[in-house]
């Protein structure tokens, strides 16, 4: 039997909900869908998805106050659906622990696309060997993808988890805005997207580094961003 990979679509738009689900479908996930924000952390616990998709408008609950609720239990990826032009909802969403937005209406192969990209980031290869990154009090797990700070957990977002191991596997290195692009969204920096400039600010809040000149990740201006090996 096919261990399918499951996907619960959070969109009260029936015959929008009814096209996803048929092209997801074709692509051999199983997808449920829920039409109420007010039942979609229920139905969460209850399908126990490999991935999320959330709109942001919702009847019960909207998909931003959502994804806030459920990012601290749900460890697998969160993808927003978003209004066209809504700077503030996207932005909001990834502080809130989104992964990836999709800008509506979704254009099929996209969406599967950064489905596929967002699911292959959270498999852990077969056999492999777990590795580590230490920094003084930081420990990142690089097989499990767990991160504690002083003997504490610090919850990620996967693309939050990514970005951290490719700065901190780089110590010392600046890396490009354009680079991290890459290298994470698969994509070209298209000198607007602010995504990764509020990766870098979530980061730096949940490592202790948000003030106003921070020391473990410095942002080097007109080049990119230092991961600082020594400052922890």
């Amino acid at each position: 039997m096919t261990d399918k990979k499951k996907i619960l679509l959070v969109e009260d738009d029936e015959k929008l909900a009814s096209l996803v689900k048929q092209y997801l479908e074709q692509s051999d996930f199983d997808v449920l869908i829920e039409g109420r924000g007010d039942r979609a952390a229920d139905t969460l616990a209850q399908f126990q998805p490999d991935l999320l998709i959330l709109d942001i408008m919702l009847p019960g609950k909207d998909g931003l106050t959502l994804c806030k609720e459920v990012r601290p239990t749900f460890r697998g990826p969160i993808l927003m659906l978003t209004a066209r032009d809504e700077d503030f909802d996207q932005v909001l969403g990834l502080e809130f622990g989104a992964d990836d937005y999709v800008i509506k209406p979704a254009e099929p192969r996209v969406l599967l696309a950064r489905i596929m990209a967002l699911l292959r980031r959270t498999q852990r290869p077969a056999g492999s060997k777990p590795t580590a990154l230490d920094f003084g009090d930081l420990h990142i797990d690089l097989s499990s993808r767990n991160v504690t700070l002083d003997g504490e957990p610090i919850l990620l977002s996967t693309h939050e988890f990514e970005l951290l191991a490719i700065i901190a596997g780089q110590a010392g290195q600046i890396l490009s805005r354009d680079y991290l692009f890459q290298t994470i969204y698969k994509r070209e920096y298209d000198g607007f997207d602010r995504s990764m400039d509020v990766r870098i600010s979530q980061l730096r809040k949940k490592l202790g580094d948000s003030g106003d000149e921070p020391q473990r990740i410095k942002t080097v201006w007109g080049k990119g961003y230092l991961f600082v090996a020594d400052a922890w």
